[in-house]
């Protein structure tokens, strides 16, 4: 049986950037990738600091495989119209271990709290329009050995359930090393010995969050 639950979630690849304007008011924002807080306060000084004339430099975090970890700013708008609906745009795209921050340039008209909720979104969602998303999943990587008579039949297996054959090596038998989502790496193994008919050699590797 598997040891964690089926988690996966949506991170960044890397720096994004997005644009809104309404009444002359000018909204830049910059989604970031980010490994803990202290990175994340790391990134929004970083901005505050290349727009040290911007009225106000708004921010949400979400961070953890689980999101465990929200935070969000204001800066000085009205509350719960910049940090708080940022927030909820990214935890709707699913991201985590991620920093938003929207700069306002203001533009002398003020926008009231409905303007200023979909300026702060309109910005941030433009700069995930402009991201490349990508899925990490809680993954096993397993290390399957098998005499050559049946790697054919092991070969056409993976191929045909799309499994991600990480390497191949050929030694006196043959070594896939594989990645599969790990709820499902039971299954697979059990069906690879079924195929070779008990005559595949099958170690977890490792276990963690990945790319798949």
């Amino acid at each position: 049986m598997s040891d964690r639950p089926d988690i996966s979630y949506n991170v960044i690849e890397s720096d994004a950037e997005g644009y809104y304007e309404d009444k002359k008011s000018r909204f830049i924002s910059v989604i970031h990738p980010v490994c803990d807080e202290q990175e994340a306060i790391e990134f929004i000084s970083g901005i505050k600091k290349k727009y040290y004339d911007a009225r106000h430099n708004c921010y949400a975090m979400i961070i953890g495989p689980g999101s465990e970890f929200k935070k969000s700013s204001d800066d000085g708008e009205p509350a719960k119209t910049a940090g708080l609906p940022m927030l909820e745009v990214l935890s709707g795209a699913g991201l985590t271990n991620v920093v938003a921050v929207v700069t306002r340039y203001f533009g002398g008209t003020l926008l009231g709290t409905g303007g200023l909720i979909r300026a702060y979104q309109g910005a941030l969602k433009d700069a995930l329009d402009n991201a490349r998303i990508k899925k990490v999943v809680y993954c096993a990587d397993i290390s399957v050995n098998i005499p050559y008579p049946d790697q054919g039949a092991v070969s056409y297996y993976l191929e045909t359930q799309s499994i991600l054959v990480m390497s191949t090596e050929y030694k006196e038998d043959v070594t896939y090393r594989i990645r599969v989502v790990e709820s499902e790496s039971e299954q697979v193994t059990k069906r690879i010995v079924d195929i070779t008919q008990g005559r595949a050699v099958i170690r977890v590797e490792e276990k963690g969050f990945n790319p798949l």
